[in-house]
């Protein structure tokens, strides 16, 4: 069975790569096993992935949480 976090990881990375302008610069760490969820992008495209007022941000987390194994993860967009 694979770690808890990581098939949601998968799915917020390609979520992620599919908004920015720079797609190899996404990275997903998962930690503290699969309850936390790191989100990197390139400083150019953080704005994106937040989105005006957050929208786009909050968008990705109700995906995260709607699935069953990121239900209860926390995504975190690291500067």
């Amino acid at each position: 069975m694979a770690e808890r976090g990581t098939d949601s990881a998968e799915l917020v990375g390609f979520l992620a790569k599919a908004i920015v302008s720079n797609p190899d610069d996404v990275n997903v760490i998962v930690e503290e096993g699969g309850q936390l969820i790191e989100l990197e992008t390139a400083d150019g495209d953080r704005g994106r992935v937040i989105g005006r007022q957050g929208r786009v941000a909050k968008a990705l987390r109700a995906i995260l949480n709607a699935t069953a194994d990121g239900a209860g993860s926390r995504l975190d967009i690291v500067d």
